[in-house]
């Protein structure tokens, strides 16, 4: 089985949050590698989306990994801690 690619959006806030929660879940039941270089902006709601579908994933037996963080992103991730999760150290 191949490995799907999904692009995250420039900007992840509570108004485009929704459209990337129901773009994850229609790829569900697949590998997934998200493409994070685009990433401009990212707030907590978008964050705990990720780790949910990290987890989601993992509970299915698939691998959804995190590709390419931007720098906003990778300091969105060490800012809260969310780096040190299993979700994120690979």
């Amino acid at each position: 089985m191949s490995t799907r690619s999904y692009a995250l959006p420039p900007v992840i806030d509570p108004a485009s949050v929704g459209a990337l929660r129901t773009d994850l879940l229609a790829l569900r039941g697949e590998d997934l590698a998200i493409q994070g270089d685009a990433v401009l902006r990212i707030g907590g709601l978008g964050l705990q989306v990720l780790i949910s579908a990290h987890r989601t994933w993992a509970a299915d037996g698939h691998v959804l990994s995190l590709n390419h963080p931007s720098p906003p992103l990778t300091e969105m991730l060490r800012l809260t801690g969310a780096a040190a999760l299993p979700e994120f150290t690979q």
